[in-house]
């Protein structure tokens, strides 16, 4: 991730008057099969980049997909910016818990970057109801090829107060993506955008990143840290060897920290952060896939009336 830092104000247009881009809404896709795979996207992204992966497990396996809209995710930027991650955590867990009141069968959760860690949480919480997680770009350390080597020192300081109210970076290429076509379409996005700016949010995700989101990132990381122990359900990680944001440190370090029987990591070979998307995304779907067939192969108790889920 290279960099530039600006120390910027936002021309803060009051609430009234503001209004949220054409976001996509929450993706909510219903299958003919009792089994359920919900979705977490990033930090200042979109469902829309968990779509390939909604409508991979819809189509081909009969599932039903449900994708929230993360806590202020689509709101302007100085909305987002306030936001906890504890605010974050309780809109992914209020969908799940009002999924599993309507779901009887299997549920599986997966995320992707920060979303990965909130899987995670909602794992190690709803260990019963979570039938196994697929970890996608696990984000603990921002430590990618494309991380300046000086982001060490000055991410901290800029994390204090007051810095932190008014200071966001915003990313340079490849944003994540190694698909040359994709890249150029988020780069034609990106390389105009105003700090005000939310006309591209629903399909690119948020062209400039508060310092405040970051500070809240690293405490999330430290909370999810403490309870990766505790985390036994079965678990997979997926991560590109090239991530140009967190390197493949992350998912070895949650590997090996985890107490899941039923383990794995996947590594890939031609993509970098955005895995749902890059141009190994039906690799990811595949791999996916077929985790959670080995889960239900070997779990008889989600087994539906008899019948075995595939």
């Amino acid at each position: 991730m290279s960099v530039r830092f600006s120390f910027k104000i936002s021309n803060g247009y009051n609430s009234r008057s503001a209004t949220v881009a054409a976001d996509p809404k929450a993706i909510s896709l219903e299958g003919e099969k009792p089994c359920t795979i919900f979705l977490i996207h990033g930090l200042t992204g979109t469902p829309n980049e968990m779509r390939f992966l909604a409508h991979y497990f819809n189509r081909k396996r009969g599932y039903s997909v449900v994708c929230p809209r993360l806590a202020n995710h689509g709101a302007p930027l100085y909305v987002l910016k306030k936001t906890k991650w504890e605010d974050f955590y309780a809109s992914a867990r209020e969908a799940f818990v009002q999924l599993r009141k309507i779901t009887a069968g299997p549920v599986f959760t997966a995320g992707l970057s920060m979303g990965a860690l909130l899987s995670l949480l909602l794992a190690q919480e709803f260990a019963s109801d979570i039938a196994g997680v697929s970890c996608l770009s696990p984000t603990l350390f921002y430590d990618g090829w494309n991380v300046p080597w000086y982001s060490s020192i000055v991410l901290p300081l800029l994390c204090l107060p007051p810095l932190k109210y008014f200071c966001y970076f915003k990313e340079d290429p490849p944003y994540g993506i190694k698909n040359r076509a994709l890249q150029q379409r988020i780069h034609k996005y990106y390389s105009t955008a105003t700090l005000d700016d939310t006309e591209g949010v629903a399909e690119y995700g948020y062209p400039f990143f508060p310092m405040t989101l970051l500070h809240q990132l690293k405490r999330l990381v430290r909370y999810c840290v403490k309870i990766l122990p505790s985390v036994q359900v079965p678990v997979q990680l997926i991560q590109a060897r090239e991530d140009d944001m967190t390197s493949i440190r992350n998912s070895t370090f949650i590997y090996e920290k985890i107490n899941s029987d039923m383990k794995e990591m996947v590594l890939l070979e031609n993509s970098y952060h955005v895995i749902t998307a890059d141009q190994e995304r039906s690799t990811v779907a595949r791999k996916m896939d077929e985790f959670f067939q080995r889960i239900i192969g070997f779990t008889p108790h989600l087994w539906t009336n008899g019948t075995r889920i595939v």
